[in-house]
């Protein structure tokens, strides 16, 4: 399993459209093969700073829904709303 980290930083006064647009994306992962788990965050700090942890069954799962053709058409609305670009770690368990 890993883990991947998408860190996005919403545009002042477009956090109502992206939460809308953002919940599609996660609710089309979460359809897709290999998808385990995932939530998202808010920075207590930054209100427009989001975090989302996903779980994916392995990092082919997690490419196949990243450069997909629907990832790419809900991103196309997602990213005009963002003010920087979007953060993604991969992440694994470590073995220690």
């Amino acid at each position: 399993m890993i883990r991947v980290l998408i860190e996005r930083h919403i545009a002042e006064t477009l956090e109502d459209a992206y939460e809308q647009r953002a919940r599609k994306v996660l609710q089309q992962a979460v359809s897709e093969p290999g998808f385990i788990s995932g939530e998202t965050l808010s920075d207590r700090h930054d209100p427009n700073h989001r975090i989302t942890m996903a779980n994916w069954r392995s990092e082919a799962d997690w490419d196949r829904w990243f450069h997909s053709e629907e990832r790419r058409q809900l991103m196309s609305e997602l990213v005009p709303m963002m003010d920087r670009e979007e953060i993604i770690t991969v992440l694994e368990q470590s073995a220690v």
